[in-house]
């Protein structure tokens, strides 16, 4: 009697948790028991790899996480910190779906970052493609010839004030600069070249710089899909298995991460005004302003 008596209060309790998480949490039981999917966004000019690497890797580590989705609206920016997402975004596919969803750009560097995900999906007018590589110099010798502005370098080498803005690029100056263009030009090609299992010669075709939609880039097997966030929600459900509802689960912003955000998009501001240029960054980065409406 004892032990029926202990049951039903048990039972009564029992009862009595299940009520009170369906009164806080609605019908569905809620998001206590859902199936958790990571959102990772890339938006703007990629000036650092550092704090995307770290969202995604810790989304990797997370057991409760079963997939995630890199949300991409950014024309890409430098060439290290391109690399150094991609690199997190091939780590990251060895222990969970990564599924890229592009927003109005996903160009150049954009487009990198997103060659190794388990898939891709774009909007038919996503602008995507621009695989190529650049580096702008800004020359001020006539400026500063006008205000009276000399400048006397010693340096160790011939090369090293190379692209400085005081002087023209010399023909063996170019050489070298060029020679690293293509260098990064051919690392740029094969990592999407691997990334979507197509071959360098593939690549090459239309690795020119040129832009592309997104329904192009699916036409030359740079996407796998056509679809908005949504339906990269439900694409990354079926790659996982997930048949009910999902939990998608953001990154969380500390005060120090809010600041630095700030701080970094007051910085891009100022360099895209003054010039990416005058300090000769080499980029992966489509440098148009095109901006499709209908």
């Amino acid at each position: 009697m004892i032990v029926f008596c202990i049951l039903l209060i048990m039972a009564v309790l029992l009862g009595g948790i299940l009520l009170l998480t369906f009164h806080f949490f609605g019908p569905s039981t809620t998001a206590l028991f859902k199936e958790k999917i990571g959102v990772v966004a890339i938006n703007g000019t990629i000036s650092s790899g550092k704090k995307i690497s770290s969202q995604l890797a810790k989304f990797a580590r997370d057991e409760n996480i079963r997939a995630i989705i890199l949300r991409i609206n950014s024309p890409g920016g430098g060439v290290g910190a391109t690399q150094e997402i991609y690199r997190e975004v091939q780590k990251t596919i060895r222990q969970k779906p990564v599924i890229v969803s592009m927003g109005s750009v996903a160009a150049s560097g954009g487009y990198y970052v997103a060659a190794p995900a388990t898939k891709i999906v774009s909007n038919p007018g996503t602008i995507t493609g621009s695989i190529g590589v650049f580096i702008q110099f800004v020359r001020l010798e006539k400026l500063l010839s006008k205000i009276g502005v000399d400048f006397e370098i010693v340096k160790s080498g011939e090369f090293k004030d190379m692209g400085s803005p005081d002087r023209k690029l010399t023909r063996r100056d170019r050489e070298i600069i060029e020679a690293l263009i293509e260098d990064l030009q051919g690392q740029f090609v094969s990592a999407v070249a691997s990334g979507r299992h197509l071959s360098v010669q593939e690549v090459q075709k239309f690795a020119d710089g040129r832009i592309f939609s997104g329904a192009r880039a699916k036409q030359l097997g740079l996407v796998d899909f056509m679809g908005n966030f949504q339906d990269a929600v439900e694409i990354t459900k079926k790659v996982v298995g997930i048949t009910g509802e999902v939990e998608l689960v953001h990154p969380k912003k500390t005060s120090s991460e809010l600041l630095d955000l700030f701080l970094e998009s007051s910085a891009r501001h100022f360099m895209k005004a003054f010039g990416d240029g005058a300090k000769g960054n080499v980029l992966y980065r489509w440098d148009g302003s095109l901006n499709p409406s209908s």
